[in-house]
């Protein structure tokens, strides 16, 4: 069961189970079924019932994404920190200006819009974000090279 604000999605592969859930629910609380989801907080819902699947994408919440930054042009790379590259507080602003330089830029939404797609779909971007994330309240020029390899 996944609660959201008033949004209630439930799965099960027991249906009996499910069912019975649903009416204990519907007993307790107002209820309206929607039946089957398709999408879910941006998250894709596919279902393959002949194999057993059930998968979760963000591709369209992605290239949203991509498009809001002006990336979905861009040319893939294959990870978004290479080995031996270094993060660190020396790659913050040092002054006014590079300050002022960098509030122009939305890194902090950037890396909000990656770590949500991190925690829900892509369990691979973690350690870009969590490297990334030491850094959002002062982030700087090489820290948003990173970001923009990530997107």
């Amino acid at each position: 069961m996944v609660l959201y604000v008033d949004d209630i999605l439930l799965a099960s592969s027991d249906m009996a189970l499910l069912l019975e859930t649903k009416k204990f629910l519907s007993s307790n609380f107002y209820m309206k079924d929607m039946e089957e989801a398709s999408y879910v907080l941006e998250i894709e819902i596919q279902r393959d019932r002949s194999k057993g699947i059930l998968g979760l994408s963000q591709k369209t919440y992605i290239e949203n994404v991509l498009k809001r930054y002006g990336m979905h042009r861009s040319e893939h790379k294959p990870a978004p920190i290479t080995e031996g590259e270094k993060f660190g507080s020396f790659q913050c602003p040092k002054n006014d200006y590079e300050l002022e330089q960098m509030k122009s830029v939305p890194n902090a939404f950037a890396l909000g819009s990656i770590m949500y797609a991190q925690v829900c779909t892509r369990p691979d971007l973690a350690l870009a974000t969590g490297l990334l994330g030491r850094f959002q309240s002062n982030l700087g020029k090489d820290h948003r090279k990173a970001i923009k390899r990530t997107l």
